[in-house]
């Protein structure tokens, strides 16, 4: 089950993590430019996030008998989807990367994505980054309480339009760990689905490629790309479901 907040207290200690993961993310969407490498921003994070009192959520993650994830931030180019591992790749003019950060305050799971334009790109590639973020925010006004997470999902896949919808990955329940309960399909059906309640937390999570939507992992058992090579986006906001609507806990 997704975590619930019970006080006030608790909803203003997720929103210190949602502070602390927007201002890294802030400083990350800067510091995106031709030359810089993987492992630069991943150090940035870093430093960022301890500097705030918290500590970087994905380092050490290993679900499901993984390798311990190596790095503080997911940092995919291009046809890589998700959970591209931080390295000396050196970003390139025309690039496109998207970047996940969790971070973790007080025992409390901030987790929030973007992908952004590397430098002067093409405009079927700006456009694809767009309607990935319009998504997002599609998703974010039905997450009403009393609407149900199809109305989510259906809110999200219906703005995608002729782009191809991932359907192996999704948004999820997050709070106390980064990956709860339930599981946020990017595409679906109005009306049905678990029914939204005030204090449920939930991060939704966008993904959309220009081509095909099959993907495939690759032997380091965390980086997922395209399987025909397009290039994809990916967009995620932590959000709580209150009685006057959502809130973005990790907006920027």
């Amino acid at each position: 089950m997704p975590v619930e907040l019970k006080s006030e207290a608790e909803l203003e200690q997720l929103r210190r993590a949602g502070r602390i993961n927007a201002e890294v993310r802030a400083l990350l969407m800067e510091a995106v430019k031709p030359g810089v490498t993987g492992r630069e921003l991943d150090e940035l994070a870093v430093r960022e996030i301890e500097k705030r009192g918290a500590v970087p959520t994905f380092t050490g993650y290993a679900p499901g008998g993984r390798p311990p994830y190596p790095g503080a931030i997911c940092f995919s180019v291009n046809e890589e989807l998700v959970h591209g591992i931080p390295s000396d790749r050196v970003l390139a003019e025309g690039d496109i990367v998207s970047i996940d950060l969790g971070a973790t305050y007080e025992g409390w799971v901030s987790d929030a994505a973007f992908t952004a334009p590397v430098g002067e790109v093409s405009q079927e590639a700006l456009d694809l980054i767009r309607t990935t973020r319009e998504a997002l925010w599609c998703g974010i006004e039905s997450a009403q309480v009393g609407n149900r997470l199809g109305d989510v999902s259906f809110a999200i896949g219906d703005h995608a339009g002729s782009y191809g919808i991932i359907d192996e990955y999704g948004g999820h329940g997050v709070g106390r760990e980064m990956h709860e309960e339930p599981h946020i399909l990017n595409k679906g059906r109005s009306g049905v689905g678990m029914p939204l309640r005030r204090g449920m937390v939930i991060a939704l999570e966008p993904m959309f490629a220009l081509g095909h939507p099959a993907t495939k992992e690759l032997n380091d058992r965390w980086t997922v790309v395209m399987n025909d090579g397009s290039l994809a986006a990916h967009w995620e906001e932590t959000i709580a479901i209150t009685d006057d609507g959502p809130e973005v806990l990790t907006r920027i």
